[in-house]
């Protein structure tokens, strides 16, 4: 009997012990799909996932290079000699391209994958729709359309038919469908299709409804980009017609003066009658010499900050005109940035 009551302890320990490794192994999983946990265990995914997590590693790397770089230039020419250069420009620029240059990609790349979606997205409900209305029960509707071709809703279709394979109720797997589409239109539609099948009213019509107003949403923004894609050329001409006319002031009229004034000041055959000229001249100038190569390295230097900076915020007006958020301008400030930097570091 003792023998029996003992064996019975040491199964029931055993099962404590199984029941706690698996609590344990679900709390690392769950661990590991979560915060910094995924970050190491799944770093492109997390990353990718949405454009604003790459940020995570692309700030610190771009002001780890941007201070190595200063650390690098001040060790070697000094303080005053960093500063008084193009040295920190280029440092600017460089931590600029790394930080936001992922960003842009990943968000252009996310903004393709949800006007995809969302242009499939009508077309997905008429023909639920349709299939319903011939006496399908929806989950059957689902199955049938997985196997069409959506572009990028393809494949979150065919999860939704998986999900609902496996027993889950329709109303949770299009609820969970409409979350993963990470789409503002898609989870609106699907909202509505989902409350519509908890009332239990005319589901098929609730479905064209939302075909729709799908449908209606994409030509109005196709039709709002197209009227201001003229802008955004506008924008973007303009900053070429500035650095233009800085590249033409830069290598005539300043230069120019610079020649006028050297001469002034170097007297020449009238000597004193032509430095007050060259006083005058310098008066007249804004109160700014304009004599010697330093002078015109500072003007050329100001002249480059203002087109960068023109560059990197018209490039955000862009994308604010042209699709309705200054962060789908990034891709249009970086071009600019980069045409601005190679403009005034190799020809003017």
């Amino acid at each position: 009997m003792q023998k029996i009551t003992a064996a019975a302890a040491d199964t029931e320990l055993t099962d404590d012990g199984m029941q706690e490794e698996i609590l344990r192994r679900i709390a690392l999983k769950k661990k590991s799909r979560e915060g910094m946990g995924r970050l190491f265990a799944h770093p492109v995914d997390m990353l990718t996932e949405k454009p604003e997590n790459v940020l995570i590693i692309s700030v610190p790397l771009a002001l780890t290079v941007f201070i190595a770089g200063m650390v690098r230039s001040v060790a070697e020419c000094g303080i005053a000699e960093t500063f008084a250069s193009s040295c920190v420009d280029d440092l600017v620029v460089l931590a600029l391209f790394i930080a936001l240059t992922p960003y842009a990609v990943l968000f252009t790349r996310e903004s393709m994958r949800i006007r995809s979606i969302e242009v499939a997205l009508p077309n997905f409900f008429r023909d639920l729709a349709g299939m319903n209305e011939s006496g399908m029960t929806l989950p059957n509707a689902v199955h049938t359309v997985s196997d069409g071709d959506y572009g990028k809703l393809t494949r979150y279709i065919k999860k939704m038919d998986c999900d609902i394979s496996w027993n889950m109720p329709f109303i949770d797997a299009i609820v969970r469908f409409g979350d993963s589409l990470g789409a503002p239109l898609a989870k609106r539609s699907v909202d509505l299709v989902a409350k519509a099948s908890i009332a239990g009213g005319n589901v098929s019509e609730v479905l064209k409804a939302a075909a729709d107003d799908s449908r209606e949403f994409v030509n109005l923004a196709d039709e709002r980009r197209n009227n201001m894609l003229i802008y955004v050329i506008i924008v973007i001409i303009s900053f070429l017609v500035f650095l233009f006319i800085i590249g033409i002031m830069s290598a005539t009229f300043l230069q120019t003066m610079a020649d006028a004034g050297s001469a002034l000041y170097s007297g020449g055959a009238e000597g004193t009658v032509d430095a007050g000229a060259g006083t005058a001249a310098a008066s007249a100038f804004g109160g700014m010499s304009v004599g010697g190569g330093q002078d015109m390295d500072l003007y050329r230097r100001l002249f480059s900050h203002a087109a960068m900076i023109q560059a990197f915020f018209s490039g955000l007006v862009a994308g604010q005109m042209g699709e309705g958020n200054a962060r789908a301008g990034l891709k249009y400030s970086l071009i600019m940035l980069a045409i601005a930097w190679i403009a005034f570091r190799f020809f003017i």
